[in-house]
């Protein structure tokens, strides 16, 4: 998984990452309004998360999920 790390305790429900997100990995959970990772098999590892993460609770792999199609 390319996500190594994305800390729901510290997530303060943004939305940036879901929104950002090119895959559609990330989702909300609606009750507590915190990120996580729905479809962790379909990340590229991107960066676009962390990256744009203002509290800095996600942390990616250099490792992709899988592999991007040429010429991506």
């Amino acid at each position: 998984m390319a996500i190594d790390v994305l800390d729901e305790q510290a997530c303060t429900g943004c939305e940036i990452c879901v929104k950002i997100c090119p895959e559609d990995v990330i989702y909300m959970r609606e009750n507590e309004k915190k990120a996580y990772v729905r479809y962790p098999e379909d990340c590229v590892a991107c960066f676009a998360c962390e990256f744009f993460c203002p509290v800095e609770c996600i942390q990616i792999s250099k490792d992709r999920a899988y592999e991007l199609p040429f010429p991506y």
